[in-house]
Formats: structure tokens, C-alpha cells, sequence
């Protein structure tokens, strides 16, 4: 009966996780860690202040069951030795990531400690299925979406599993940093209390979250979610992305409102865009260089323009294109951007502006409190045109068509453009305050110019694809 440690990193719920629920079983002492190594440290400012809430939420919940949060700085390997040296456990468990840096790092961890004769042992429950379990009828792995979601869909997913009552504690706790030291909001600034108004922090606000949507709002899901300015999506993705919330416990909360309603379309898309999220993981699991290079090799040394004052125009929101601006004002205001918003951001960078769509993720991962590295990397490859499933010779999206058929009254530019109001919203004047004071900005300067005009920048960009695919 020697104890367990619990390595948490992106899995902060005590509702179905696998991992916590099999330690639990054993009956052990379990001794709950979170580490601030590197990958924690060198997240984007804004997923690096969210995880700090998150961690700090999940070690209240953790004490109501019994148990305490252990938090160390430092390499992992030489954190756990240290741990397992002090409290004289013989065994540290987690649950499995799939972005390679993860994947080396846990490998060769967990060859370390077994060949010392220690119980290492990794968990599934970051997806609804492990991104091996799919494959195609030749036994490779899936490259379209569409096929990927048949085939999840009919392999099933397996049942949530509900939380432990209690967590057995050890005889004695070992030490604890302070989690305030770690200053992990520090890069956010002034923008830190700005993000906290709209968070939603935590398993049980999680769950609660879940509830709210399925009671209501999934019902105009389908066609809903493609209006920014309608309370229609779930909101669950920042989330997701600290594990706050298990996909599965979503996926079956759906299925039920399913079975409940057989023609209830909201209820299915709701999963097929959960099942989005796993595809994401699969790809990155099976093609890692989906993160950092084009994933489709025709697209090497197409000519995207590098990081310019047109980038940074983008980065400010001050394109002179309301849509995409208020998408650009709505994620530094709040953390997240509307799915269909990000799309058209991510075109107008990369189409319109001709940027490398490299500069547009790593400003989203800096800004984002739901950054997830596959969805994160699929989404800009995908509207790039340069990732699986795209089409680049005619999906580029008009900001102003789009708005037009998708904001057409302009509650949602108002609500985060203050230049578009007398009386601006709240969140449209919390930008100016949530900015850095280098930007300059000014919410009583009149609103700017477009970049660029918006048929010649698709004219441009056409024309690129097609010499690029001649030479």
C-alpha cells in the first residue's frame, strides 16, 4: 500500500478520469502533483494565466475529496524523483497528450522509471478515442474528416466514469510551493482582470456550463452557431482544453438528448464538432509536423508574406474590416473567438493579406484561453488551404459578404468595435483597456480604412495559388 503519484497536467476534473478513477480503485495513498515545467512555462500568455486558474480551481475541488495539489517547478523527471524520494511512492500515473513533445517526453519518462523498477503507467481520456484506435479499411489513418466521424461514430464511445467520493491521503503531505509565486498571469499585465470577467473556471462550472447549453441553447445549434452574435455554442472548449471537462461525459450528455428527440440536428452537430477536435488529435498524432510545417508538401515554398506592420495591423484588430476586427477585439477581450469569426480571421490573413498563416497561430496561441495545439494547427492549415481537407481555389471568405449574411443588424461588430457606438459596449471599450499602452490606441479615434480591397486581395491570391500550382 505504497503510495501513487498522480501526475495532472491537462485532465484538472475528478468526473470520468480514467487515470484518478483506477488509482482510486487500488486503494493506495495518492498524492495528486501539478508541475510547472517548460510546457506549462512556455505556454502563450493567456493559456499560461488560464491554466494558472485552472490549477488553482482544481486543488479546491481536490480538497473537497480528501486529497491536497502538490505544486513543484522544474523538469519533470527530476520533480518526480525528488517526489517519489521524499513520500517513498513507487508508482506515477497520468493521463496521455499527443503533441510530440509530450509523446518524447513521456516515453523516455516512463522507460526511466520502469527500468528503476517503478510503476509508470499513462491513462486515455484527453480524447474521445486514442488517435491509434481509428483506422481506414488499409489500416492507415484517416486524412478527411467525414470518414474519421463515420468511423467514430460507429466504434462508439466508451461510458463516462463517475468521480471518487474519496481519495486516501498519505500519513504525511509532502511540501507545496505557492502557486502565487509562479506568477503564471505576469505576461498578461493589465489584460489579466479583463480575461477573468469572462472565464469560466473549473470542473464544476464546467458541468454547469454543459447543463446550460443542452437545457436550451443546442436546440439552434446547427444553424445557430454560425451567427456571432446569438448565445448558440456551448463555450466549452476553454474547457476542454485544461480537461476541466471530459469529452465523453459531453458526448453521451448529447447522445441523450438524442435519444430523447431522434430528429434533434442541433444535438448531433454539437458532437460532429466534438468529434472535429479528435480528428485534430489524430492528425497530429500520426502527422506531428501538422504544427510547425504545411502538411501538404505541394504547399512548401508557397510565397506568404513574413511578420510586417500589415501583420501587426491584424494582430491590433485595426484592419478597417469590421468582422474580422471585432473577431481579433473578442479574443484579447475574452480569451476565445467565435468558430465561424476565426475562420474568416485566419482568411483574411492569410488570403487577403497574403501572411504566413505561422504568424496567425502563434498570435492565437498567445491569446487564446482555449489554445489547444491540434485544433489550433488544423484550423489555420485547414483555411490556409496548405491542411487536410481544404480547398484553397475558392474558399476565401469575404469579411463583408460575410458579416452581411451572418451579422446583418452588427450586434456582434458593436458589441466588441467601440468606433461603431455612441455608446459602446462594455467589452468594446475592456480592449482598450486590456491592450498594451505601447498599441496606442484610442477608442475616440475614428475607426480606420480598409487594408486592402477585398476583391483585388482575392484577385491576388487566386492568382498566387494558381502560379504556384503551375510551377
Amino acid at each position: 500500500m505504497t503510495p501513487l503519484i498522480l501526475w495532472f497536467r491537462r485532465d484538472l476534473r475528478l468526473d470520468d478520469n480514467p487515470m484518478l478513477a483506477a488509482a482510486a480503485a487500488t486503494g493506495r495513498p495518492l498524492i495528486p502533483v501539478f508541475i510547472a515545467d517548460g510546457a506549462v512555462t512556455g505556454l502563450g500568455a493567456a493559456a499560461r494565466w488560464r491554466i494558472g486558474e485552472g490549477v488553482s480551481s482544481f486543488a479546491q475541488r481536490l480538497a473537497g475529496a480528501g486529497a491536497r495539489l502538490t505544486l513543484r517547478r522544474g523538469p519533470v523527471e527530476g520533480v518526480l524523483r525528488a517526489l517519489l524520494s521524499e513520500t517513498g511512492a513507487t508508482g506515477v500515473w497520468w493521463t496521455r497528450l499527443y503533441d510530440p513533445a509530450a509523446r518524447d517526453r513521456d516515453s523516455a519518462l516512463k522507460a526511466a522509471l520502469r527500468a528503476d523498477g517503478l510503476d509508470a503507467r499513462s491513462f486515455d481520456g484527453h480524447t474521445l478515442a486514442e488517435p491509434w484506435e481509428l483506422r481506414t479499411g488499409t489500416g492507415g489513418f484517416y486524412k478527411v474528416y467525414t470518414p474519421f466521424w463515420k468511423a467514430l461514430e460507429a466504434r462508439g464511445v466508451m461510458a463516462p466514469l463517475a468521480a471518487p467520493a474519496h481519495l486516501p491521503p498519505p500519513a504525511v503531505w509532502p511540501g507545496t510551493e505557492d502557486l502565487r509565486d509562479w506568477r503564471l498571469g505576469a505576461a498578461m499585465n493589465r489584460g489579466a482582470p479583463v480575461l477573468a470577467r469572462y472565464a469560466r473556471i473549473g470542473e464544476e462550472a464546467a458541468l454547469a456550463r454543459l447543463d446550460a447549453f443542452l437545457a436550451g441553447p443546442v436546440e439552434d445549434y446547427r444553424e445557430g452557431r454560425d451567427f456571432p452574435a446569438r448565445e448558440a455554442v456551448s463555450g466549452l472548449s476553454e474547457n476542454l482544453t485544461y480537461g476541466e471537462i471530459s469529452p465523453r461525459r459531453i458526448w453521451h450528455a448529447a447522445r441523450a438528448i438524442e435519444a430523447a428527440s431522434p430528429d434533434h440536428s442541433g444535438a448531433l452537430h454539437f458532437r460532429k464538432e466534438l468529434a472535429w477536435r479528435d480528428f485534430a488529435h489524430h492528425l497530429m498524432y500520426h502527422t506531428p509536423h501538422l504544427l510547425t510545417e504545411t502538411w501538404r508538401p505541394e504547399w512548401d515554398g508557397f510565397p506568404w508574406q513574413g511578420d510586417s506592420a500589415a501583420a501587426d495591423r491584424w494582430r491590433q484588430g485595426m484592419t478597417g474590416e469590421a468582422l474580422v476586427d471585432a473577431g481579433l477585439r473578442q479574443m484579447y477581450v475574452t480569451g476565445t473567438m467565435h468558430n465561424r469569426v476565426r475562420m474568416i480571421v485566419a482568411s483574411y490573413l492569410t488570403k487577403h493579406l497574403m501572411i504566413h498563416w505561422k504568424i496567425g497561430l502563434d498570435w492565437f496561441a498567445d491569446c487564446l484561453t482555449d489554445w489547444d495545439p491540434a485544433s489550433n494547427a488544423l484550423g489555420w492549415q485547414w483555411v490556409a488551404g496548405s491542411g487536410p481537407d481544404a480547398a484553397p481555389y475558392f474558399r476565401v471568405f469575404n469579411p463583408a459578404t460575410q458579416a452581411e449574411k451572418f451579422d446583418r443588424a452588427g450586434g456582434y461588430r458593436r458589441r466588441f468595435i467601440a468606433e461603431l457606438s455612441r455608446t459602446p459596449a462594455p467589452e468594446a471599450l475592456a480592449y482598450f483597456d486590456a491592450v498594451p499602452r505601447e498599441w496606442r490606441l484610442d477608442p475616440r479615434r475614428p475607426y480606420p480604412q480598409p487594408m486592402v480591397d477585398l476583391a483585388a486581395g482575392r484577385t491576388r491570391a487566386l492568382e498566387a495559388y494558381q502560379a504556384h500550382r503551375g510551377g
